[in-house]
């Protein structure tokens, strides 16, 4: 770095001796990019650096119209995001975000930027939904689900530029890509987010996570790949949840979360339980490595029942604190100190979640941790890994 300001020094000098016989704009125009590239360097050697790169899921059931918005017998739901049930609003108001149930407003996504920002996350893992379901592409119902409001609303922020961003692809229920063509044309969708300058790159190539590995078979991911170069990428990163094969393609493994007795009926369970069920898929290999996810909550009770969504009861972990999720991350990140080989060279940790509030995964602060004690448990951390 002194080596570069020794040069442009030099070079400034140098246009000064010789100012005479250069013409008076082009002489503006070199005095302002030398003086530029020099506050640039005096910025970039005095930024620190942090050696790990935080991501947290983002889940959008936080906009559109609720489905009991129209019923006169349901008046809690009146202005209702989609996801909010009845069981929330009676028994769980203490998850509420401070600016209230709704995000779909564009200052309200700026201000979720910051708060990221500002605590140590470097990008949110945006869930993206396939239309129609196990059918082909429907471009037009893809760009108005609400779904994917907050996300449109941060590629237009202001702010953008302090956060980055990947897609977390929720092939599930109602959302299903099946063939290779349509996994083709999926890909061939994102390119638009892959030429974003914020979108999160790992080793070059644009990074996606699938949330279900099963039933994707090496026609679809080739596709996928050769989409991908055809865009002037050298590939891409295609990331697994769970236990993907990557005889099938995938590059990378990693988790959306992992709980223990999903659907076993209800039963509380102390958190402690939660990290340690983590800890044991803390496994990755060269061919195959690993980026390792931290589940800061998980009690879906609000989602339970004829009141919630009508999920089944499944364990609730609902002692958690912002210390033991600092330890947790902390471990994460010790894990990858351990096994650098075994994990992606950028050194990413994923955080479930950022707004998953009906599930009990949530960073954002709420009603119940006003000051944002949880999110700063993420910056004491981020700040440790500081230089």
């Amino acid at each position: 770095m002194k080596t570069t300001k020794k040069m442009i020094n030099r070079n400034f000098l140098t246009i000064l001796r010789h100012w005479e016989v250069l013409p008076i704009t082009l002489l503006a125009l070199i005095l302002l990019f030398a003086l530029s590239c020099t506050r640039k360097t005096n910025k970039e050697s005095s930024t620190p650096q942090k050696d790990i790169l935080i991501g947290a899921y983002f889940f959008d059931g936080w906009s559109g119209k609720n489905r009991y918005a129209d019923d006169p017998n349901q008046p809690w739901a009146v202005n209702a995001p989609t996801h909010l049930t009845k069981r929330f609003v009676e028994e769980f108001q203490e998850r509420e975000p401070l600016w209230g149930w709704r995000g779909d407003v564009q200052e309200i996504v700026e201000k979720q930027i910051d708060l990221a920002a500002d605590n140590g996350i470097d990008f949110f893992l945006f869930c993206w939904y396939w239309r129609d379901n196990k059918g082909a592409i429907n471009r037009e119902a893809i760009e108005n689900a609400s779904l994917h409001t907050q996300m449109h609303m941060y590629l237009k922020a202001k702010n953008k530029e302090r956060l980055k961003f990947a897609l977390l692809v929720a092939n599930h229920g109602g959302s299903e890509i099946v063939g290779a063509d349509n996994w083709e044309a999926a890909a061939r969708y994102w390119m638009k987010y892959f030429n974003d300058e914020q979108h999160v790159m790992v080793d070059g190539k644009p990074l996606v996570v699938i949330f279900n590995s099963a039933g994707i078979d090496k026609e679809s991911t080739d596709r996928m790949q050769q989409v991908a170069i055809e865009n002037g990428f050298p590939g891409m990163v295609i990331a697994g949840c769970g236990n993907p094969s990557p005889e099938v393609g995938f590059t990378h493994r990693t988790h959306y979360n992992i709980v223990p007795g999903y659907a076993e009926g209800s039963e509380e369970h102390d958190y402690s339980e939660l990290v340690e069920a983590h800890k044991q898929n803390w496994i990755g290999t060269e061919e195959m490595p690993y980026i390792p996810e931290v589940t800061v909550g998980w009690d879906k009770r609000p989602w339970e029942g004829p009141d919630g969504l009508h999920q089944k009861e499944g364990w609730y972990y609902p002692n958690h604190t912002p210390e033991q999720v600092e330890n947790f991350l902390r471990d994460a990140v010790t894990w990858m100190d351990e096994n650098p080989t075994k994990t992606t060279k950028e050194r990413i940790v994923l955080l479930y979640a950022w707004n998953e509030n009906g599930e009990g995964g949530y960073l954002m602060p709420t009603k119940g941790d006003p000051n944002g004690e949880f999110l700063q448990a993420i910056k004491r951390v981020a700040d440790e890994r500081t230089k």
